[in-house]
């Protein structure tokens, strides 16, 4: 039976280890202890994301999470009022994704007190998934011999499963201009910066339609105000859950800055990359039916959701595995607002219980 105190306990604990991307080290180190003092054959890889198992019988269950956080996430001082988890307003909470993280450690733990059944489990936590899924990419996947798995990397109310996400494709343009003294000989000079804002004024951006979505997050360009500026360069994304789609829009994105360009007499350069593929499940796939029938053993009603953020599930599904996302009950992920209900990481752990336990049967 999922320990109430003790799944608390362990979130708290777990987001007062400072852990921004790139600076995992410490929490990787405290969760290799934990692993190992819980049974667990534990190793890190070179990027230090931490790879355990624990024997079992039939075939094998991946539960994945990672371990690092975004800003402000340093000095989280959590704050427990009326059964839901805070900091205390100047950070981040980090129950993204270190609610998994004590769901996986809570459901460990249940497993070898009680004595339950289970097939064999491999545990993934990985580094720098806000950079990118860049632990998960990196992985070496010759590790893993799990074909299924669950993640615990979304919000949502208990029974919440992310069976589709979308592919990202990433942009990096940078626009040429023409230097010119602003004051002096304006006319001489090609705004690298009107022609960048001319592009992103002519382009799809924001929520585009049910499936996909674009922005651009970053701009930087110039060298004084009276200088007419002569190169700026722009980060963006392009995401959709239908691949004709991505293609489309990603077209568009890049069209729009060769336009505007042209009319300038301006160049750009403009170079676009896969960020991560998408993925679909249904409810014929075994995990999704199995996590549904284990969230109404918990009393809790199933709810499949298609997602436009990416995760380490795009991943690992890439990779040929069938990974369902299930809500932990984080709300607010990535503000100082963040909180999550200690109910809720209660009904994620006894939903994974009830699924591992049926996987034995």
């Amino acid at each position: 039976m999922v320990n109430e105190k003790r799944l608390l306990d362990t979130f708290l604990k777990l987001v007062q280890i400072d852990s921004p991307a790139r600076e995992e080290a410490a929490i990787a180190q405290e969760l290799e202890a934990r692993l190992r003092a819980l049974g667990l054959a534990v190793e890190r890889d070179g990027l230090n994301n931490v790879i355990a198992r624990l024997p079992g019988q039939g075939a094998p269950l991946l539960l994945a999470a990672h371990m690092d956080t975004v800003m402000p996430g340093r000095g989280v001082k959590p704050v427990v009022r009326d059964g839901v988890v805070y900091s205390d307003g100047t950070t981040i909470l980090g129950g993204d994704d270190k609610s998994g993280i004590a769901v996986i450690l809570e459901v460990l733990q249940t497993i070898q007190e009680d004595k339950l059944p289970h097939p064999p489990l491999e545990v993934v936590i990985t580094v720098q998934e806000e950079l990118g899924l860049i632990g998960a990419k990196g992985l070496d996947t010759s590790r893993l011999s799990s074909r299924e798995g669950i993640s615990f990397d979304c919000g949502g109310p208990p029974g919440t499963i992310v069976v589709s996400a979308p592919s990202q494709n990433s942009l990096t343009v940078v626009v040429h201009g023409k230097a010119a003294h602003a004051g002096a000989s304006p006319e001489l000079g090609v705004n690298a910066i009107v022609v960048a804002a001319q592009a992103l004024v002519n382009m799809p951006l924001g929520r585009v339609d049910e499936e996909t979505t674009a922005n651009f997050g970053l701009i930087e360009g110039g060298t004084a105000r009276n200088i007419v500026p002569d190169r700026v360069e722009l980060i963006g994304e392009a995401r959709s859950r239908h691949p004709a789609k991505l293609q489309a829009q990603t077209d568009r994105m890049v069209e729009a800055f060769q336009s505007a360009a042209k009319s300038h007499g301006a160049t750009v350069a403009v170079d676009v990359s896969r960020a991560y593929e998408g993925y679909r499940l249904t409810q014929g796939d075994g995990i999704v039916s199995r996590l549904m029938a284990a969230c109404r053993a918990a009393g809790v009603q199933p709810f499949l959701k298609a997602t436009g953020g990416g995760s380490d599930a795009n991943v690992f599904n890439a990779q040929g595995r069938k990974i369902a996302n299930l809500s932990t009950g984080m709300t607010g992920e990535h503000t100082t607002g963040e909180h999550i209900a200690v109910a809720d990481m209660v009904a994620c752990a006894q939903i994974v219980l009830n699924c591992v336990q049926n996987r034995c049967a």
